[in-house]
């Protein structure tokens, strides 16, 4: 049964969860590990891996990040959403930059 979660994932969520389970379908595969193998060493069932590896978004991010922890590939997850890399985010600290800089000895004070 399809589940609400994959109704109402963004398409670019989507693609790229699709693509994150592939990756890691073949890493597994490259480092010649079995599914059970796996499976025992993220503590999951068989399924709940089959499904990593088909990008599901109902599987918690947790036993992704152990997966790849497993593969030798969890320092990627952890650039993922690097507060030094988003354009966006930069652009709009910048916007909210002051225009002037004004002294504070050079402020009027108000009388009391």
């Amino acid at each position: 049964m399809k589940s609400s979660a994959t109704d109402t994932l963004p398409r670019p969520a989507r693609r790229a969860l699709l693509k994150l389970g592939a990756d890691i379908a073949v890493a597994r595969r490259k480092r010649r590990i079995s599914t059970v193998s796996m499976a025992e060493r993220a503590f999951v069932s068989r399924n709940t891996l089959h499904k990593v590896e088909r990008g599901d978004p109902t599987v918690s991010i947790g036993i992704y990040a152990t997966v790849l922890a497993i593969l030798g590939l969890a320092d990627g997850l952890g650039q993922a959403a690097d507060r030094t890399e988003d354009a966006l985010g930069l652009d709009i600290d910048e916007d909210r930059l002051p225009k002037r800089i004004v002294s504070p000895r050079r402020r009027k004070s108000v009388p009391a």
